[in-house]
């Protein structure tokens, strides 16, 4: 790799030089991976966060060609700007729009691109076993790992809370099966097709993106395999931090499904069972006085899509009509909800 010379900071431009060969290890493993590999990473309002993931990515023996970091605000990546083992780009607010820039930012030099969330912790296997099934299977467009633990499903796990499951699981054989779509929190694509057919993560669904990984799946599946490697893992810390308020979520829960049916990228069944799923997980939560999520927002957000929707207004940008963020920290959705 080749580190350009540094430039000034400016709205959507990199930030400090780009990442530099870390070491003859990670260059004799590149030696035995011909595709060239980026990690990307969008993040906004959790600093701290960021800094720990990219401390932990950037001490792995198996090393990406590129990270890359898309933030809103450069202050979101505190302690990052000035590092050579990064590169940092500030684009516009929202997880659809940050991942359209790194993939911009990646397009010119990388053959797959692993989209991880910034709490997302990955064994030191993961690059490995997901270039080689990209390497041995042409016909794969985009991939998902294992999540071995969801820190979302119990209040959010710490860094080493992470590191012990990812310690004591034993080492599984790779297996590669078809899935209806990737998922978010680490999501595996390969450029070529979406250079070739200009695809993109649909801005429309704006901040969180709820359903966005779905979405970009179903589009990329014109043009190659999706699929879910067994083998390749990782943990998702589920930080409450810098999250969707429940009524913003909630309102996605339900418009969102509905424009991706209309837009042909989510079937109408599906759509049904998610919205009705969601719904249910709501009403029980609030019945049951689940303290862990904001399930009164949630359900209001629900019944304020479902008012919406009769009236022909339902919208996954209404969300940003919806107020400010309440100031308790609300976590987002886990991994389990979204599965189809």
């Amino acid at each position: 790799m080749t580190s350009p010379s540094a430039e000034a900071t400016r709205q959507d431009s990199p930030i400090g030089p780009a990442p530099v060969p870390c070491g003859a290890e990670a260059m004799a493993g590149h030696a035995s991976r011909p595709l060239r590999m980026a990690v990307g990473i969008a993040s906004a309002g959790r600093p701290s966060i960021l800094r720990e993931t990219v401390d932990y990515l950037t001490a792995l023996q198996d090393q990406a060609e590129r990270l890359i970091v898309c933030v809103p605000l450069i202050d979101d990546a505190a302690g990052l700007a000035d590092r050579r083992d990064v590169e940092v780009i500030v684009g516009s607010r929202g997880l659809t729009s940050q991942r359209n820039r790194i993939i911009q930012a990646a397009a010119a030099d990388t053959d797959v691109l692993i989209f991880l969330d910034d709490d997302f912790i990955p064994a030191s296997t993961f690059l490995s076993r997901m270039a080689a099934v990209f390497a041995a299977n042409p016909d794969v467009a985009i991939a998902t790992g294992e999540v071995l633990a969801d820190g979302i499903l119990d209040g959010g796990l710490s860094m080493s809370n992470a590191l012990q499951v990812l310690e004591t699981a034993a080492e599984g054989a790779v297996q590669v099966t078809d899935v209806y779509n990737a998922y978010g929190c680490n999501m595996a694509v390969r450029l070529s097709p979406i250079i070739e057919h200009a695809l993109a993560f649909d801005e429309q669904l704006p901040l969180y993106g709820w359903l966005e990984d779905v979405d970009f799946s179903r589009s990329i599946a014109r043009y190659g395999r999706s699929v879910r490697v067994e083998g390749a893992r990782g943990v998702h810390l589920g930080v409450r931090s810098g999250r969707q308020p429940g009524r913003r979520l909630g309102y996605s829960q339900v418009a969102n499904p509905v424009y991706l049916t209309r837009k042909g990228t989510m079937s109408k069944g599906r759509a049904v069972a998610q919205i009705g799923r969601n719904i249910l997980a709501n009403t029980r939560g609030l019945l049951f006085n689940d303290r862990l999520i904001d399930r009164w927002g949630r359900l209001n957000g629900n019944l304020l899509a479902l008012s919406d929707l009769l009236i022909g207004r339902a919208s996954p940008s209404r969300i940003l009509e919806l107020g400010n963020p309440a100031p308790r920290e609300m976590p987002s959705p886990s991994i389990a909800t979204k599965r189809r």
